[in-house]
């Protein structure tokens, strides 16, 4: 049944067309994400949709009844942007309409609640159409995708992943019209330099002739004739080579060819030690006393809810409180959102040189990786959008002389292509990267391990996100919990002899690999 259809619609500013779209049709239980680059008028789709803009040419007709969440909500209150956004949430699914528009509905929300939400509209008997860069969220729900690309919109079947999948498929079909193309071209061109290299050999009339030469067409006009002929066909394959279709060739990243300083001398060694760090904020218990490590090269993200006490983490560990032993090598590079680190009166470029001592071409590399492309970095940061200063302050920390990246919700304001871009970054990096994020894909994609802030508890799980998802505590024995305090004993001690070693500890070291040894060969009888 439709709900919805949008005809011949167009949409300017300031005289630059952001929408441009034949048609477009919501069904009754469509579950629709919008998708594409910042700027390239996402919510200005839904505003056109939703009638809460009205200076566009084209029709919109609807007899649905239709509700939305906007992006920008109500702030002056008490309450968190995260339970403000589920307010929102709750008021609109109270009314049942029967088209839901949501732009950007998981912001401020945590984990916990960006499921919650999930289980709400998955038992929603309505339509609904949002905006989102969550792609685990698209995932859970779509059942079709809307890319909003250079002002048209074009329909995908599918979920966020089914999405990129057809997406592989368009380019893999455009890397093989490429192959041909440049095929063709190579072979006219071959066809064409013999043909040139013939004309211009029947330009010579020969001193030796055969009779037969002689007799045929009365020679000199014979060679001419030839000649004419030969230029004919050459001219024919030129026009041929101008009328073939042009083809782009697929945009292939730079490979990321990255010197990190002391990689070296921390190679995979402990390099950041915890022992007994109790979060607090004035009486307020955030999480017990934890003792753990994290190694060189390490990637882990630290997750759990609202006010679990994760940027407390983050800013104890910046400021090396009383509990936190961090290895001299390690030189520590710190990525927030307030983006002080930049200076908008300058360029792209100029901003991340300025504290880099990496060659150019890498750093011109790792700024096409995030979109910037050939004269945009010499755009001054004032012009920029808050997901490009986003990208650009990114770049200055990654580049900087440093061997340890922690970042703080480092995908927000990020459009997918440009999240997808930074995993890629942060996959390829050969230091260590502890991070603080929401996004479960992006946690999936980059974590090798996981730090959970659950209940006043703060753990170090030793494996990725997925991993840790489906992990169950196994039961153990006296004899197993007495052989796995020696082992975490061991780590500990082996950490701190990596950092600071001295004879006390070679000798607790010495001590416990005789009690393991002794565990091991009781258990043997």
């Amino acid at each position: 049944m439709l709900l919805l259809e949008a005809q011949k619609i167009t949409y300017e500013v300031d005289g630059k067309e952001i929408l441009n779209t034949d048609l477009l049709q919501i069904q009754k239980g469509d579950f629709i994400g919008i998708v594409g680059r910042n700027g390239s008028g996402k919510t200005s789709l839904v505003n056109i949709l939703t009638k809460q803009t009205s200076n566009y040419s084209g029709t919109v007709q609807t007899n649905a009844s239709v509700e939305l969440l906007p992006q920008l909500k109500r702030t002056n209150t008490t309450k968190s942007g995260g339970e403000i956004t589920q307010q929102y949430i709750n008021q609109i699914l109270a009314n049942k309409p029967e088209i839901l528009f949501a732009d950007e509905p998981t912001t401020n929300l945590d984990r916990e609640h960006i499921e919650k939400l999930e289980k709400q509209l998955k038992r929603w008997v309505g339509t609904v159409v949002m905006v989102s860069h969550d792609r685990a969220f698209l995932d859970a729900l779509c059942t079709k995708i809307w890319e909003v690309k250079d002002t048209k919109v074009t329909e995908y079947k599918g979920n966020y992943t089914e999405y990129q999948e057809q997406k592989e498929l368009e380019i893999q079909k455009q890397q093989n019209e490429y192959n041909q193309y440049i095929s063709k071209k190579r072979q006219l061109e071959n066809a064409l330099e013999l043909k040139k290299k013939k004309a211009a050999r029947a330009t010579k009339y020969p001193n030796k002739k055969t009779d037969s030469d002689a007799n045929q067409m009365g020679g000199k006009p014979y060679f001419a004739k030839k000649q004419k002929k030969l230029e004919t066909t050459a001219n024919a394959l030129k026009t041929r080579i101008e009328k073939l279709e042009k083809v782009e060739k697929v945009k292939e990243e730079p490979p990321l060819n990255m010197d990190v300083i002391h990689a070296d001398v921390l190679d995979n060694k402990a390099i950041i030690r915890i022992e007994e760090l109790e979060g607090k904020i004035k009486n307020r218990l955030l999480w017990d006393k934890a003792t753990f490590q994290i190694h060189a090269r390490d990637k882990v993200a630290i997750i759990g809810n609202n006010g679990a006490g994760k940027t407390t983490f983050i800013k104890k560990l910046l400021s090396r409180e009383k509990g936190i032993e961090i290895s001299p090598s390690v030189k520590i590079g710190y990525f927030s959102q307030n983006l002080d680190i930049l200076n908008v009166n300058e360029t792209i470029l100029d901003n991340v040189t300025s504290t880099s001592s990496q060659e150019v071409s890498l750093v011109r590399t790792v700024l096409a990786r995030l979109h910037f492309f050939k004269e945009d970095v010499y755009k001054q940061v004032h012009v920029l959008s808050g997901g490009e200063r986003v990208k650009v302050a990114f770049a200055k920390i990654f580049l900087s002389d440093i061997n340890t990246i922690v970042l703080d919700e480092p995908t927000n304001y990020l459009d997918i292509a440009a999240m997808e871009a930074l995993e890629s970054l942060l996959i390829e990096y050969e230091g260590t990267v502890i991070f603080v994020s929401h996004d479960r894909r992006f946690i999936q994609h980059v974590a090798q391990k996981v730090i959970h802030l659950d209940q006043q508890k703060m753990k170090l799980f030793d494996g990725d996100y997925e991993a840790y998802l489906r992990f169950k505590p196994e039961v153990l024995d006296e004899s197993k919990q007495s052989l796995l305090i020696i082992e975490t004993k061991l780590t500990d001690v082996l950490s701190r002899l990596s950092i600071n070693p001295t004879p006390e500890l070679e000798e607790e070291f010495q001590l416990l690999l005789q009690q393991k040894k002794k565990y091991l060969k009781e258990e043997e009888l």
